[in-house]
């Protein structure tokens, strides 16, 4: 049990640090590269968290138990679209500003997503077909958001000197030790967490809806926060939006076909599903009518997260 403990609160120091680094590398290889904040926190915050979801979606499937991906990547999804964006609005000095067609445009195929797997498995079972198709509407999105070039204009308009190649090599050597950083601390947090519920006798999909989930969305919500404290609300956005479609499609996608997810029992994931509409529905509205997260509206999106967590330890 100590030492249970100590890995947790290692691996919770580590996804600070880390998550410091990572913004540091981030922004100067965006204005290298001259690509959007948000591509950038796409394809490299997200597809690294979307690493934790993996291996225990392929785990899941080695030991037979695909539906406890299932179950995590839900209770992630909800994490995503109420924790990690509120505390980041929160932070933020005037909320989250999101008035970028390509957000825009993003927010509704994050709703679209994060319900889309729900509506798949309705029939009881998410199958190779399915797995596919979440695959598939994977690529869409990738082509849509790589289609026009408007999508990397540069946004940097005030940079004082040419980064050079030592600079930029250096930059990807520290992103990438961030990352890995982020994927040990969030594995050994997962860990730990799951040895606890395990030692209190909780059920499988509870654990892994509160407490994986919970735990494999860590390095967003820490990714968030460092990035609103800079005032870098696309970093923020893009990170929470992939975090959500990464998972849903591909990772859910990749687990379906090696072994379709079968459900006899929806009374564990009655409460998840719920919650999880509700919460993309209120981050697809915050996000249209302002163009922007209030601090308000953050509060609210912490209380749909507060609501779930106790519905779902109430009603196991």
């Amino acid at each position: 049990m100590t030492l249970h403990i100590l890995i947790f609160i290692t691996s919770f120091f580590l996804l600070v640090l880390s998550s410091k680094w990572l913004i540091d590398a981030l922004i100067k290889l965006a204005k290298f590269l001259g690509w959007k904040e948000f591509v950038v926190a796409f394809f490299t915050m997200a597809m690294a968290g979307a690493i934790p979801n993996l291996s225990v979606g392929l785990s899941s499937v080695f030991h037979k138990v695909p539906q406890l991906s299932f179950a995590e990547i839900v209770g992630g999804n909800i994490v995503d679209l109420t924790v990690a964006v509120a505390l980041a609005a929160l932070i933020s000095k005037k909320g989250l500003t999101l008035a970028s067609r390509t957000v825009q445009g993003s927010a509704i195929f994050t709703l679209i997503v994060a319900v889309l797997p729900l509506l798949l498995i309705a029939d009881g079972q998410l199958s190779q077909i399915d797995g596919l198709l979440l695959v598939s509407a994977f690529f869409v999105y990738i082509f849509w958001l790589f289609n026009k070039e408007d999508r990397f204009s540069k946004i940097y308009n005030k940079i004082k000197r040419p980064l050079g190649f030592k600079t930029v090599f250096q930059n990807i050597g520290i992103l990438i030790g961030a990352i890995i950083l982020l994927v040990l601390a969030a594995e050994g947090i997962v860990r730990s967490a799951t040895f606890f519920s395990m030692s209190l006798n909780l059920p499988l999909v509870l654990i892994g809806i509160l407490i994986v989930g919970l735990g494999n969305a860590l390095p967003e919500i820490f990714f968030s926060i460092q990035a609103a404290k800079r005032g870098k609300d696309w970093l923020v956005v893009g990170n929470v939006m992939g975090s959500i479609i990464i998972p849903a499609t591909l990772v859910l996608g990749i687990v379906a076909f090696f072994s379709p997810i079968k459900i006899t029992d929806f009374s564990p994931f009655a409460i998840g599903r719920f919650f999880l509409i509700v919460s993309a529905i209120f981050f697809l509205l915050f996000i249209r009518t302002n163009r922007k997260i209030t601090k308000k509206e953050a509060v609210f999106l912490l209380l749909i997260y507060l609501a779930f967590v106790l519905a779902e330890i109430m009603l196991k």
